[in-house]
């Protein structure tokens, strides 16, 4: 590749990445599960000048550690936008995570190869639905993947130290991201295995430069964990020491040894793998025998990318407890072992046909089920109230057939001979029509914006609300200070307060509570019916709702409701 070629990819790839991966910022607020949660924690932070100890409304929030949290407050401090903040320290580390590759591509190989890789990555479809997402995952495959590529440049580009503690240190932001972060160091194995057999071109570790690298993880964790340990200590809070021990000890490895939720086969992560990581896994059968070669060659630095990736995958798959999510991290490595010989690959004619046919299959398939939605049934209207809540059925479906009409024409323009390309596309359509029509569309039921609208408007702008049974995008969307009294206590106990609260103030208190969390002394004809939003019913309370002298059955949450 020329000069001039190579910088015009270059160019394009990242006009390409930014636009797909920031397509629709500003176009939606947080979606549940886990991006409310942060989004609150980060703006509890900002508001309440306390960023040591996250806080989930009137209660602490122990069940992540705080990085992703402290990077969307400063956002949010910077921007003074949620809809922008929340999403842009998850939009970054994905931009970097597709720089750490190109250039570990790059310096192991080749431009092209690092080039190949990044492209691969990018549009593997469950990398770009995680880094359109808020949560931590997109953050700890930045922090890991900076850590493995800091210590492969020391190792098989090296002597390298500077690169050898920056990579240490990643790891241990990527435990205070998440925890993991230290399955980084993972890629020491297959290294240690290179060094034993003397295999090709990797250096070796001098004993100072493994201090430094242990002081450098454990620099970050201390900086987060002694002003925490002295705060427990000094307050003499229970609540606070439960805190510690909560991160600490359940959240790391008790949750991995003795995993109480999330449960799946030993095989699951290679399912993710074989479904989630398309189109780029697709490759591996044909680079396969190329890897075979390259370890019969003593080539270290497929070794040690292959060999952290088994690693992580067997480290993963040890525990009981697993979701999709978690075996990520190992993606950006597979397509570095990749990238060397992708462009054989995608010249292969067969290659070219298959991946165009997979994409009209794809677009076409978008295009009919959009179709049938938007001119069909009005079933399918009301399947999607009962999950999403107030959704307009016939514009979501006008939408896949956009989607799909778009991918498709692109795809018969590209023709067979780009193939590859014509997938993409198609995939590039999807992201975009779901970012700048899905986003706006889905928003106020996803959200709980529309149902915290509707509330406000109903009661008015002078009266008090309390949340029972809440979930963290009501408070988030709240137009209005609410009161909680508690997330994971039992509900019994919240709604209890909250009738001690309303009967202060019977005129001008209201209740929004969670149906599942009605007993018999609520009289449900007096109650106002908001609707289903992310498959829960709403209930709006006014104090007459509240059957005088009545005395409820004592009952406990049902677990399911308390989990995370």
């Amino acid at each position: 590749m020329i000069d001039s070629d190579a910088r015009r990819e270059r160019l394009f790839f990242w006009l390409t990445a930014i636009v797909l991966l920031f397509a629709g910022l500003g176009l939606r607020d947080p979606w549940p599960a886990d991006e409310p949660r942060f989004a609150l924690v980060a703006r509890q932070m900002v508001e309440s000048g306390q960023w040591l100890f996250p806080m989930r409304g009137d209660e602490l929030y122990p069940d992540k550690p705080p990085l992703l949290m402290w990077l969307q407050a400063i956002f949010y401090s910077l921007t003074g936008s949620l809809r922008l903040s929340f999403l842009l320290p998850t939009l970054l580390a994905s931009l970097g995570t597709l720089a750490l590759v190109r250039d570990l591509g790059r310096r192991l190989w080749n431009p092209q190869a690092g080039a190949y890789a990044a492209w691969a990555l990018l549009f593997a479809f469950q990398f770009t639905f995680q880094a359109k997402r808020a949560q931590i995952d997109p953050l700890v495959v930045f922090c890991i993947t900076l850590s493995v590529y800091g210590i492969l440049r020391h190792l098989l580009r090296g002597p390298d130290l500077k690169w050898w503690l920056i990579g240490w240190c990643a790891a241990g932001l990527g435990v205070i991201s998440k925890g993991v972060g230290v399955v980084a160091l993972l890629v020491l194995i297959p290294a240690a295995f290179a060094w034993w057999r003397a295999w090709l071109g990797i250096g070796r570790v001098r004993g100072v430069a493994w201090l430094g690298g242990i002081g450098m993880l454990l620099l970050p964790i201390l900086l987060w964990l002694i002003p925490m340990l002295l705060s427990v200590k000094a307050s003499g809070d229970p609540a606070l020491q439960g805190y510690a021990d909560n991160i600490l000890l359940k959240q790391t490895a008790e949750r991995y040894a003795k995993a109480w939720h999330h449960h799946q086969p030993w095989w699951y992560f290679l399912m993710v793998m074989a479904t989630q990581w398309v189109p780029a896994v697709a490759a591996v059968p044909f680079i396969a025998p190329r890897w075979r070669d390259a370890l019969k060659a003593r080539d270290s630095r497929v070794l040690l990318l292959l060999g952290w990736v088994a690693c992580v995958l067997l480290f993963f798959s040890l525990s009981s407890g697993k979701r999709e999510v978690y075996i990520l991290p190992a993606l950006p490595m597979l397509c570095v072992a990749m990238g060397p010989w992708l462009a054989d690959v995608v010249s292969r004619r067969g290659v070219r046909i298959g991946a165009f046919i997979a994409a009209v299959l794809f677009a076409g398939v978008l295009l009919g089920a959009g179709l049938a939605a938007a001119l069909g049934h009005p079933g399918f209207e009301d399947r999607l109230a009962s999950i999403r809540g107030t959704v307009d059925g016939d514009a979501l479906g006008w939408m896949l057939a956009a989607i799909g009409g778009a991918g498709l024409i692109a795809a018969l323009i590209l023709r067979p001979r780009r193939g590859v390309a014509a997938l993409y596309a198609v995939l590039a359509a999807l992201w975009l029509g779901y970012s700048f029509i899905g986003y706006p569309l889905l928003n106020d039921a996803s959200s709980s914006r529309g149902l915290m609208r509707a509330v406000g408007a109903k009661i008015g702008p002078e009266a008090e609300l309390a949340l029972v049974a809440w979930k963290e995008q009501n408070l988030l969307m709240a137009d209005r200070p609410a009161r909680t009294f508690g997330f994971k206590r039992d509900f019994a106990l919240q709604l209890a307060d909250a009738r001690d609260w309303q009967r202060e103030a019977p005129a001008t208190r209201w209740i929004l509570l969670h149906d599942i969390a009605l007993d018999e002394c609520i009289d449900q004809a007096r109650a106002v019916d908001m609707g289903i939003y992310n498959r829960r019913r709403w209930l709006l309370l006014p104090a007459a709702a509240m059957r005088a002298g009545c005395t409820p059955t004592p009952h406990s949450t049902p677990e399911a409701e308390l989990a995370e």
